[in-house]
């Protein structure tokens, strides 16, 4: 069995043509109706079962809403021209203040959907000399080009999914 890389120990390799901005939102799209169908399947108790180092399943799932205020605010950065994009904070205190434990996970899935369908819409509006700017991302310090910021939330969708995924086989186990 793999062990995941840490979303922090990642490197990116941003090199991919413009022409693919519309297949980077797919996969966008695609997350709310992924972690639905995850926790469709799952008993509640699942989703909200401690684990010994890190997020439950469920906070997992609450975590990509909380990101996606860094997003829309690099979204603006991107906007504006900025040469640097705001930096993350990593500190996990946003998805523990949001207590995702404590909700409905329909609530949960709701609101991702609805802040992810809503940034997808604003992507949509794009033209391709704003998709193709460039600014620092200051934690990989490297330039990202607006795709790539969209290619790197895609990754982080996924890297939740998988870890998500890490979660259910630890629970079959």
């Amino acid at each position: 069995m793999f062990t995941q890389t840490k979303w922090i120990d990642r490197k990116f390799e941003f090199n991919y043509p413009v022409g693919v901005f519309p297949c980077l939102l797919t996969r966008l799209r695609g997350t709310p109706d992924r972690l639905e169908a995850i926790a469709a399947r799952l008993a509640p108790e699942f989703l909200t079962r401690p684990v010994e180092l890190g997020w439950t399943i469920q906070e997992n799932m609450g975590h990509l809403t909380d990101a996606e205020a860094l997003f829309i605010g690099r979204l603006e950065d991107f906007r504006q021209g900025l040469g640097t994009l705001r930096p993350a904070k990593l500190d996990g205190k946003r998805t523990a203040a949001a207590n995702h434990n404590a909700r409905d996970i329909k609530d949960v899935l709701k609101d991702f959907r609805k802040v992810r369908m809503d940034f997808v819409k604003e992507l949509e509006t794009l033209d391709e000399d704003t998709v193709a700017h460039s600014a620092l991302h200051p934690r990989l310090n490297k330039q990202m080009r607006l795709i790539d910021m969209v290619y790197f939330m895609a990754e982080h969708d996924d890297f939740h999914i998988t870890r998500i995924y890490e979660l259910i086989e630890e629970f079959k186990g």
